[in-house]
Parts: C-alpha cells; structure tokens; sequence
C-alpha cells in the first residue's frame, strides 16, 4: 500500500512548487529526512531538505535560471541552498554515495541511485524520501514501521554506521529521546556503548553542538541517565557522573515550576562539579566561544550573596540561573527568583566629580571612596539618592581628617 505525505503548510510555500518543477519534478527531485519524518508524525516542519539526481553545478544552473538566489552552503558536499521569495532557504543535495570514511569525513561519489543516497544515511527514519509534487514516500529501509514503533534503528549493521561516522553515537540518543519508546534498539546501544571511545577522534566542536543538542530536549534526564550508566560521556566528559543527574533533575524542576524554556549552557552546567577552574577547563576543551565560556565560568563560581547583591554583580539572568542550579531550599530558591523576576539594575547615583565637588582632593582616593560607597549601597540594598550622599559627606569629612592628622 503507497504511503503519501500528509498535507502541511510548508508544502505550499510562495516559490516550492516552481523550484521543483525547475529541478525537473518527481524524476529529479525527492523532500528527505526531517521534513518528510516530521511531516509523517503530524510534527511541525522548521528546514526543508531535498534531494536531487542533479550534480551540483547543474543544480546551481537550474536554481539561478528560474529566478531563485542559489548559495553554495557545501557545494564540496554537493549540497546547495536555494532561498524562496520569503527568503525561506531550501537544502538540496546531490544523490551520493560513500567512497571511503574514517569516522570524521567521508569521500564521496555522485549518484543518481536514491538506494545509494539512503544507504549512507544513519537511521532508518532518516532515510525515508518523498516525491516533491506527488508525495508519494518511498522507504527503503523500514522507517515507516520503525515510526509506527517509536523505533529508532541505524541503516545496516551499527557498527558500520558508527564507523562512518562516529558522531553518530551521539545523535543516537538525541534522536532515540525525540523519537524512541520504551527501551532503545539492543543492537544500536550495544554499538554505541562498545565504540564510545570512537568520540574522542572528532573535533570538540561536533561533540558540543550533538551534546548542546540533547541537553536543549524539552526534558533530557532519562536519556542523559541512559548515557552516563552506558558511558558514554567518559571520553569526552569524564566529570558527568552518576551523581550529576540529582542537580540535573532539580534543575528541570524548576525549569517546569517557574515556566522556564530550558537552557543548554544552564543544564550542562547542572551536571558539572562548582569551580571556575572546572568550568574553564571544559569550555577550552569544548572549544566554546567567549561568551559560552564566560556564562558556563559565571554559572559555576559559588558565591554567597544575597539575591540582588548577586544580581548586580553578574546580572540578574545569571543571579536567576544560580539560583536555579542552587541546593538551597526551595522556599529560599523561591523567594530569590520571585524577587529577581521583574528587578531592574538601578543606576549608582555618584560619580567622582560629585566627590571632588564636595571638597576631596582629586587623586586614587577619589576611585576608592567611590568603591567603598557603592558596595555599601549594593549591600543595603540600593537606598536612595540621599542614603548615598549622606555616606559620601562622612566618607570625605572622614578621609580629609584623616589626611589632616597625618600632616
């Protein structure tokens, strides 16, 4: 029995239909992976990917002569980006097959083969191809059944798959927890298990985004839990241990308490061990950028402060994600994010002019002064304009005596 793609917005997109018809139609072009699997299970539909029997520069060809901009995102890959009217982007890329691999690249081979494309593919729901004008879904390796199961299978033998590409083992559990039911593939976990080592051969750049990708899952635990007792993460990130999934899990909690989209960063954070150093470390070893390295730092530098204390000093989204890594109480936890919610930093009303305007001779003790001022007014909780100018009177009359009495 012919399965056909349900009907769904993204199939009626201002331009679709013409760049099809220009790549040739239903002979020349087919809607694959995500597009087609999400579609299937009535999941909305965010990137659409083809593919096509056209060698890339014939594509670019094609693409620029019916109108569309085309841009050779990985034309070393055989894969063009072809932009709609709505500047939506379309992926599309040549049939291929693998030449060779070493578990990092692949060298490739154009075809005109769809088996051969599927074939180098990584799961079986993956690999599932649609016709772009008729949608009739052509399955070559039982993803229609392992949909219908909430299965998730690699393509062949695991071990193969893994071979090829080793970043597989990670995209595994990220899709076994999207997609998968009940116990994952024995034969797939069993793989995944024995060639973990295999991880530490890919660049720490692959290794963040797939781990960043499965800590964004609206809820991560059992699969997080699935990969710390199979071991997944000792080769990478030997420092998540049985013991972080109890943090993790408070973590979302809270997430659900306070209606909170989950953070990547923020959850990764709640599986490491406190310590700037830690914190440093992982973030050069993961290759993350600055501001990733800044924010894992600041999320796992213990301070003891009071709610808007800590605000002021690292920013109140920070202050709210300590607070939610907290093993405070959660009256405290509480609390300090109901405080936090809607604060806004309040600008400190004095400036060093203000100091040497009330007679302080101008010098390094202006600077400090004004320091000590403002950390008291942090302290008591910002008070007003008069609070801090009363302190600023005493603090020179104080500072002028004392320069008196050294005379």
């Amino acid at each position: 029995m012919s399965v056909f793609l349900p009907d769904q917005k993204w199939q009626h997109q201002e331009g679709l239909s013409d760049l099809i018809k220009a790549l040739g139609g239903d002979s020349m072009i087919r809607f694959v992976g995500g597009s087609v699997r999400d579609t299937l299970l009535g999941l909305p539909v965010n990137d659409i990917d083809c593919a096509t029997r056209h060698h890339p520069e014939k594509m670019m060809e094609l693409i620029r002569s019916a109108g569309f901009k085309a841009i050779p995102t990985g034309i070393q890959h055989g894969t063009i980006t072809a932009l709609l009217p709505t500047k939506s982007p379309v992926e599309i890329t040549s049939l291929r097959r693998d030449v060779s691999t070493d578990g990092r690249h692949a060298t490739i081979a154009y075809s005109d083969n769809w088996e051969d494309d599927a074939q180098r593919r990584d799961f079986t729901i993956n690999a599932l191809y649609a016709e772009a004008e008729s949608g009739l879904v052509h399955d070559y390796f039982g993803g229609l059944a392992d949909l219908k199961t909430y299965s998730v299978r690699f393509i062949g033998n695991p071990e193969t798959r893994i071979a090829e590409d080793h970043l597989r083992i990670l995209r595994f559990f990220r899709f076994f927890a999207r997609f998968g039911q009940n116990n994952p593939d024995p034969e797939a976990l069993a793989a995944c298990i024995k060639r973990a080592n295999d991880l530490m051969a890919l660049s720490r750049e692959r290794i963040a985004s797939e781990v960043l990708k499965i800590l964004a899952l609206p809820d991560p635990l059992a699969v997080i839990s699935l990969m710390i007792k199979s071991g997944i993460f000792k080769p990478i990130l030997p420092e998540i241990t049985a013991d972080s999934i109890l943090p993790l899990q408070r973590l979302v909690e809270r997430e659900r308490l306070y209606h909170l989209s989950g953070n990547a960063l923020l959850r990764l954070a709640a599986l490491l061990p406190e310590g700037a150093e830690m914190a440093r470390s992982i973030a050069q070893r993961l290759r993350f950028s600055k501001e990733q390295k800044k924010y894992l730092i600041t999320l796992l530098t213990a301070e003891e402060k009071k709610p808007l204390s800590l605000a002021w000093a690292i920013g109140k989204e920070e202050a709210i994600a300590r607070f939610l890594l907290s093993d405070r109480d959660e009256a405290t936890v509480n609390s300090a994010i109901a405080l936090l919610k809607n604060w806004e930093r309040p600008v400190f009303p004095l400036k060093g002019g203000d100091l040497i305007a009330k007679g302080l001779p101008a010098g390094p003790l202006v600077a400090t002064i004004l320091q000590n001022i403002q950390k008291a007014w942090v302290e008591a909780g910002f008070p007003n304009r008069d609070w801090v100018q009363e302190k600023a009177t005493i603090a020179i009359a104080e500072a002028i005596a004392t320069h008196k009495a050294e005379r």
